[in-house]
């Protein structure tokens, strides 16, 4: 069954001047415009697409790659502001509405808002809300210590950066652990650090234990490969210069550096490291 707001693989049933139309199912039969068909498209071809609403109200399948899709969380720019409500930038030609009733603050046009994109029921058209919470799961979440999940980045906090797992629930990164910039909206992979007695949820951007040491162990190599085979980095580095270098922990540089050292693949010089 293909879905409004989400990417669809879907056959082309004819060739017009117009462009092709795709068997959308329940949906019925759906444009692909000229602008955006492949070449040497045919009858019987199966095209992903992203299908939408566009300015005359009628569905629409594109090729072109919106920066989100129904029940994702994205950060988008807005772009216009009237009585209807905000109108974001999200890669389409027709912008995305966020209706007031759906802005956790008033809008303004130039800024980035954190955003759920969703399908309104009644009219079939796509639409943005900026009231996270109510998009977040209520219920337990079932992780278990190591889990690797998606992560987009909601807001900063005094302890870190609240993150979002899985478009589900809410987890928290401590500043103390990160050793990249972050900004909401961002997407990466993280991994579950612990789930507390309350239920919340403590996140990692990196694995923990051996694991993560086997994780790093290619990073490390490829630097070293990268810097002609050495790298002023030692026992005695600042846990400041290891994270400003590499991006770890001064603990997973030097866990790191004795998977390495025992696998006879580098050697311990006086200022550095060197790769073997």
């Amino acid at each position: 069954m293909a879905n409004i707001g989400k990417y669809n693989t879907l056959p082309v049933i004819a060739i017009t001047d117009s462009g092709a139309y795709l068997n959308a199912g329940p949906l019925g039969e759906i444009l692909l415009p000229n602008r955006f068909l492949p070449d040497n498209c045919q009858v019987n071809d199966q095209l992903k697409v992203f299908i939408f609403v566009d300015s005359a109200d009628r569905l629409t399948a594109t090729t072109a790659k919106p920066f989100g899709q129904v029940d994702q969380f994205v950060s988008l720019k807005v772009v216009q502001v009237n009585k209807i409500g905000a109108f974001l930038d999200w890669g389409l030609p027709k912008d995305l509405l966020v209706p007031h009733n759906q802005q956790h603050s008033t809008m303004e046009v130039g800024k980035y808002y954190l955003v759920r994109i969703y399908l309104d029921l009644q009219t079939d058209r796509l639409a943005a809300s900026s009231k996270i919470d109510k998009y977040i799961d209520i219920w337990p979440a079932q992780y278990n210590q190591g889990d690797q999940v998606d992560l987009t980045i909601g807001g900063k906090t005094d302890l870190g950066f609240k993150a979002i797992i899985n478009d589900l629930h809410w987890g928290l990164l401590y500043d103390n652990e990160i050793f990249q910039p972050l900004r909401i909206g961002k997407k990466l992979t993280g991994y579950i650090k612990r789930i507390r007695e309350d239920g919340r949820i403590d996140l990692s951007l990196t694995r923990t234990g051996q694991r993560k040491v086997v994780d790093f162990t290619d990073t490390l190599l490829e630097h070293l490969a990268q810097n002609n085979g050495f790298i002023p980095l030692h026992d005695k580095s600042s846990p400041e210069l290891i994270k400003r270098t590499l991006g770890v922990s001064k603990k997973t540089f030097k866990a790191t550096v004795g998977h390495l050292l025992k696998n006879n693949k580098i050697n311990i010089e006086a200022d550095g490291i060197r790769l073997k």
